[in-house]
């Protein structure tokens, strides 16, 4: 009698089948519900580089105008995909802007006091740190042609001074200067940023004008330095913090890394500014 060839019976095919399917199924059901992009995915690749990305509004004091422009372009070479867009202006203004709703991730003040104003507004994320530190230098034409050499000259009749207003921190800090030297000081103009205040000299239009030692030595051969012993009396301390309705807090606090990093350091110190502390 013949036999007739084995085979396996479908039912029992189906038996053996139907538990591998099923554990394949629960395991591909666990990673969706884990929201886990699937193995070596681009999209886990950008998950887990923690690189910053996209645009950034910096808010930055007058005086850091130099070295801002140029650690923003360093920010954006460094980290491709990403745009920092600076506002310069005196702190106090930028201060204010921020308090009416202005658009901005990071806000780096040339002295502590308009830093302060946004922390009592809690508008500061996180605590501020001390990047930088600045001192007063007397800013005159190439040649100095009213013959300025101290402090105590900005106050003879005919000089036409210039310095920035009270509530700017450079203002505040001349104040302080010639206040503790005793020294009444009559300018013939009163500026809402120290940059304002180079220009009048660069223009012609001023003797001499009250700005920072940084800003004398970022203009070159088109102002004359004159250091007075009296600017130690009042250092301005340069904060830097994000701003709490920032939208971009990831790349908003990268970029306070480098200004605050070696890197950052580097080229403040090029530029003459002194240590912050942080």
């Amino acid at each position: 009698m013949s036999r007739q060839p084995v085979r396996p019976a479908a039912a029992a095919i189906r038996a053996a089948v139907l538990p591998l399917a099923g554990l394949l199924l629960a395991v591909l059901s666990g990673c969706a519900a884990a929201g886990g992009p699937a193995p070596g995915s681009s999209s886990e690749a950008a998950a887990g580089s923690g690189a910053p990305s996209g645009t950034i509004t910096v808010f930055a004091a007058a005086s850091l105008k130099a070295t801002f422009t140029e650690l923003a372009h360093t920010f954006e070479t460094e980290n491709p995909g990403t745009t920092v867009t600076l506002s310069v202006a005196g702190s106090s203004d930028l201060a204010s802007q921020i308090n009416q709703g202005a658009p901005a991730d990071v806000f780096a003040s040339a002295d502590t006091a308009n830093m302060k104003k946004l922390q009592d507004a809690g508008l500061a994320d996180g605590t501020p740190r001390n990047f930088a530190t600045n001192t007063l230098a007397i800013a005159v034409p190439p040649g100095n042609p009213a013959g300025i050499s101290t402090l105590q000259d900005l106050a003879r009749p005919g000089v036409k001074l210039v310095v920035c207003a009270k509530q700017v921190p450079c203002g505040a800090a001349a104040e302080k200067v010639a206040g503790t030297a005793g020294i009444a000081l009559s300018p013939v103009s009163e500026e809402n940023a120290v940059t304002d205040v180079l220009g009048k000299v660069t223009a012609g239009e001023a003797d001499a004008g009250l700005v920072y030692g940084t800003d004398v030595k970022a203009a070159g051969a088109k102002v004359d330095g004159i250091a007075f012993p009296e600017s130690q009396g009042a250092v301005n301390t340069y904060p830097i913090a994000g701003v709490a309705s920032g939208r971009n807090k990831a790349a908003a606090q990268a970029f306070i890394g480098l200004v605050t990093g070696a890197e950052g350091q580097k080229v403040l110190a090029s530029a003459g500014f002194g240590p912050g502390g942080q």
